[in-house]
């Protein structure tokens, strides 16, 4: 870290402690900021620097609701309002047991950037809850968004902040919490959240955009390399929204995705993934990936052990945080990797990021290749603003154009400041000199 910027970060320990993954995220940027910090002062004096790692606004509040025998639960939830500067707060809500403000806050920070990268008049905000729907019935689920919205919506609106879906938050859980916010505040206010249904006020292409999203932007790195995903070995983590949207784009786009995964294991399929079979495992069924490999004859479950020792050309991680660690990386490097996307947020360790880095293994963070999603939901808002609907293929245009442009700004900027083919680089900078730009026009904010 440059000289600099150590005691920002140092400050940012000490007014954050006991949270892991902000000061991860953080760091990461921080790492990034080395190529301006002589040449522009200005964007990383501590006056701009302590104000872009603060948040705006931190909302945390009780969650009660009852199962369906009566008994009373009670959930924490959260809203990070992190930076306005470019527009509303935008970003997801998660719905898992692991939530917790450290990392609410790392997301909503990784949004900032991630947002302003896509061109798009949107800050960064992140939110969600304690709260676990697996195994809950859609009654229980129901009344749990309800309370949930209940405190949420007097933060929230569509000039304020926009929340989406995350994970644990799907079609059916934005469907309860719009429904909740329309009878409190009557009225119909579409643009106040994204992944909507398409009877009401949704957008084509946005259950598919975080995926799809992934793979354009990991043909527009092979593309820079005279290469495509045509005839690509390619594994991909997770087998939620993201990761079957990814499989689905890279087979469209040619590839043989061979491995997949959940938390009971993961399963290989040499003859390339059903993806008709793991939908109706993972979306309909709702069992666990062994149910694939026992109605898939080229399928093999592996309940212990790492997807990553799978080798591959391209590897997707599109489950979680930290999930690929240092160990990983060096295992598909040894494989022959070539090409690494993050689809889900922050899931490779800095140390396996490192391992990529030493072995010129091509490497994009979250915050540039899985923008699709937040992206689509920008355009949500477009329709909802002027009323209007927009066809599959013209979004989906849009979605590609957009991720290729993030993928344009990244190289141009990377190389700008003296860091050719740097992913990371160029999507720090380029995000980061967009908001602090915003703020120091803004005044002292």
């Amino acid at each position: 870290m440059h000289p600099a910027l150590r005691p920002s970060f140092e400050a940012v320990l000490q007014r954050n402690p006991g949270e892991p993954e902000f000061h991860q995220a953080v760091l990461e940027v921080m790492l990034s900021l080395a190529p301006i910090a002589d040449s522009r002062p200005d964007y990383t004096q501590w006056s701009i620097l302590s104000r872009i790692c603060e948040p705006e606004r931190q909302i945390i509040f009780r969650v009660p609701w009852t199962d369906d025998d009566g008994v009373v639960h009670i959930n924490r939830g959260f809203r990070v309002e992190f930076n306005s500067a470019l527009g509303p707060f935008k970003g997801g809500l998660r719905f898992h047991p692991s939530v917790n403000l450290s990392i609410i806050k790392f997301l909503a920070f990784e949004q900032v950037f991630k947002n302003a990268l896509t061109g798009m008049p949107i800050g960064g905000g992140k939110g969600g809850s304690d709260f676990d729907p697996k195994g809950r019935s859609d009654a229980e689920i129901m009344r749990f968004c309800q309370s949930f919205m209940t405190e949420l919506y007097r933060h929230i609106g569509e000039y304020t902040d926009v929340p989406a879906g995350d994970i644990g938050v799907g079609g059916r859980e934005i469907g309860y919490l719009f429904g909740q916010y329309k009878r409190i505040t009557n009225r119909y206010e579409s643009g106040v959240l994204t992944g909507k249904g398409l009877s009401w006020g949704g957008s084509q292409v946005r259950t598919e955009s975080t995926g799809y999203g992934t793979v354009f932007f990991a043909a527009e790195m092979l593309a820079a390399r005279d290469e495509s995903l045509e005839g690509k070995r390619v594994v991909v983590s997770g087998s939620g929204n993201v990761a079957t949207y990814a499989i689905e784009k890279a087979q469209a786009l040619g590839a043989t995705v061979v491995a997949c995964s959940d938390s009971a294991g993961y399963v290989v399929d040499e003859d390339g993934i059903d993806l008709a079979l793991l939908r109706d495992v993972k979306e309909v069924r709702r069992e666990r990936l062994t149910a694939y490999a026992d109605e898939r004859p080229s399928a093999t479950h592996v309940a212990d052990g790492s997807i990553w020792d799978v080798p591959c050309d391209v590897a997707l991680p599109c489950a979680t945080q930290n999930e690929l660690e240092a160990e990983h990386a060096r295992v598909l490097v040894k494989n022959g990797a070539r090409l690494v996307a993050e689809g889900a947020n922050m899931p490779c360790t800095p140390e396996a990021v490192a391992v990529f880095r030493d072995a010129g293994v091509a490497f994009a963070p979250g915050k540039a290749a899985n923008a699709g999603g937040v992206a689509t939901s920008a355009l949500e808002m477009q329709q909802n603003a002027s009323r209007d609907s927009w066809a599959f293929g013209y979004t989906e245009d849009r979605l590609r154009s957009i991720m290729r442009d993030i993928h344009t700004s990244c190289v141009e900027t990377a190389a700008r400041y003296g860091e050719p083919g740097s992913y990371v680089m160029g999507a720090n900078l380029a995000g980061y000199t967009k908001v602090a730009d915003a703020m120091v026009a803004q005044g002292v904010i």
